[in-house]
């Protein structure tokens, strides 16, 4: 059973009340102990926006705010938007849309800069980029680091995390050093949709028991996500709202205490700067 003084935060997920589950998704994830949540831009193409300019990108942030204003009712904790362009576009700009590779990173830079400035006037916590976790050719995939480099010159400017959308590995040093060389501290880059075991970046572990066994026993920092991406049209596609707290429940059963302080409380103000404990007010 998770207590009333544990804070269990999501580090992943996407909300979408316009065209799905919404705030039911996070009611849900309350019931069973959720308390946080880091709520992040859903693709900007799935909100009806095909992006020309950074500017373009403005309506999904704002939209993602109201979301989080919004959870932020449901919670005994408390949610934070995560801002930033979903590597993915690339492809859609240059295979769909017939942009070249140079034009296609300018579009995406300039969204990381307009969500840079959500993050400096205090209405977003951290931002996303990435890149492509599927082959492309040399041209985008030199053009999506690009994109990756300028969020963590970004986030160095902030002081704010960069959550990274990227190809399935153990070993992502180099990008960490990137960030490094561009000031931005390696513990202020993490890899969503990770496996229990990473180095580089901090670790963001998809909630599946064997990821977060492998996790928990290696004792360093980590987070815990779902990756729900709230879609009718992928219904079983990655977890479900209530998997964290099950899985917090299922660890702290199973004599994982450590692991679950090191996941919600030590981890998220190491990486984030944010207090779970502090911002938990449970009846």
């Amino acid at each position: 059973m998770i207590d009333d003084e544990t804070p269990v935060l999501d580090n992943h997920l996407h909300l979408d009340p316009d065209n799905h589950r919404g705030i039911d998704a996070v009611s849900d994830f309350a019931r069973l102990g959720g308390t946080h949540l880091l709520v992040v831009n859903k693709p900007s193409w799935n909100l009806g926006v095909e992006a020309e300019t950074g500017e373009d990108f403005r309506p999904v942030f704002e939209r993602t705010l109201e979301i989080v204003e919004a959870a932020n009712e449901e919670l005994e904790g408390r949610a934070w938007p995560v801002l930033g362009v979903h590597p993915g576009l690339i492809s859609r700009l240059v295979d769909d849309r017939g942009y070249d590779a140079d034009d296609a990173r300018e579009i995406m830079q300039g969204g990381i800069d307009v969500a840079a400035e959500y993050v400096a006037n205090g209405e977003a916590l951290a931002l996303k980029s990435g890149r492509p976790h599927y082959e492309v050719d040399d041209a985008v995939w030199e053009a999506s680091n690009a994109v990756m480099h300028r969020a963590f010159e970004r986030g160095a400017e902030l002081d704010c995390a960069v959550q990274l959308h990227a190809e399935a590995s153990e070993e992502m040093t180099e990008v960490t050093n990137w960030a490094e060389d561009a000031g931005l501290p390696a513990h202020r880059v993490v890899k969503h949709y990770a496996g229990g075991r990473l180095e580089g970046p901090i670790p963001s572990v998809m909630s599946e028991k064997d990821r977060l066994e492998v996790a928990a026993e290696r004792g360093e920092p980590f987070l815990m996500e779902t990756d729900y991406v709230d879609d009718p049209d992928r219904p079983g596609a990655v977890l479900g709202p209530k998997t964290v707290p099950r899985r917090v429940a299922w660890m702290l059963e199973n004599g994982l205490d450590d692991a679950v302080r090191i996941a919600h409380v030590e981890t998220p103000k190491t990486v984030y700067g944010i207090d779970t404990v502090e911002t938990l007010e449970r009846p």
